[in-house]
């Protein structure tokens, strides 16, 4: 049984993962801000099936406190063979010139120093071992830049770069690394970029089918499924709708 270790397993496509994963040979370490948040996603899975399951929380921004937690996990959690970079988000649509700086910290703490901080934690034991996967959550934005959305691209590109580096630095010792990248998907995605804005959130998914956070979990289950020889370097997926970051058929 590998154990997996999710972060932002709290809500949308990091729920759905850790709620996909318990279905098969897995055991699950799930990360989150909350403990109050992570408990409904614990007692969902203990519902559905049998799998072990150990919440752990700590900001991905503060490397201190991610590291004082993966020290704390129990022996039988301790190996972690499967670590999923989950954690991220988009705020506002502001342009450069109008921008909150606290937005812009908050999105690049989170969507690139997150996966650092938490990668440089768990990799050195893939690395002793020889063997392990690292699967980092991207965006269709990795690949392009819209108005409005400037830094929260550069830190989807920047995450790109990182994959492939990655990849480039741990291919010796067999370690599998792998980018799924999303295109419009209808989770809390947009609630969080408007702060909370249901309405704003709304509009963004209305007159198409978006991707939801099953299609996400589905691609992750397929990459982790691959035999031994096969690594997938990116998965870019987008609703049939989407065209790229801003042109969807409604």
């Amino acid at each position: 049984m590998k154990t997996v270790l999710i972060t932002g397993a709290t809500a949308g496509f990091g729920k759905a993962i850790a709620l996909k994963l318990s279905k098969y040979n897995y055991q699950l370490i799930l990360n989150g801000r909350s403990l109050e948040k992570l408990s409904p996603v614990i007692e969902e899975i203990k519902v559905g099936s049998k799998t072990p399951v150990y919440p752990l929380v700590f900001d991905v921004r503060a490397y201190e406190e991610a590291e004082k937690a993966i020290t704390t996990l129990p022996s039988a959690f301790k190996n972690v063979e499967i670590l999923i970079n989950n954690a991220g988000l988009a705020l506002e649509l502001d342009t450069v010139d109008q921008a909150n700086k606290d937005d812009w910290n908050t999105m690049i703490d989170t969507n690139i120093k997150g996966v650092l901080f938490l990668t440089r934690l768990i990799s050195p034991q893939m690395v002793f071992r020889k063997s392990g996967h690292i699967i980092n959550i991207g965006s269709i934005s990795s690949h392009e830049v819209y108005k409005g959305g400037s830094v929260y691209c550069a830190t989807k590109h920047a995450l790109l770069a990182l994959t492939k580096g990655m990849r480039s630095d741990l291919l010796e010792y067999g370690i599998k690394v792998t980018q799924i990248s999303p295109g419009a998907a209808e989770t809390n995605f947009s609630l969080t970029r408007f702060h909370g804005n249901s309405e704003r959130a709304e509009q963004v998914y209305q007159g198409f089918t978006a991707l939801d956070a099953e299609d996400i979990a589905e691609a992750v289950e397929f990459v982790l499924n691959r035999p031994a020889h096969v690594n997938i370097d990116e998965i870019l997926l987008t609703p049939t709708a989407q065209f790229n970051g801003v042109i969807i058929r409604k």
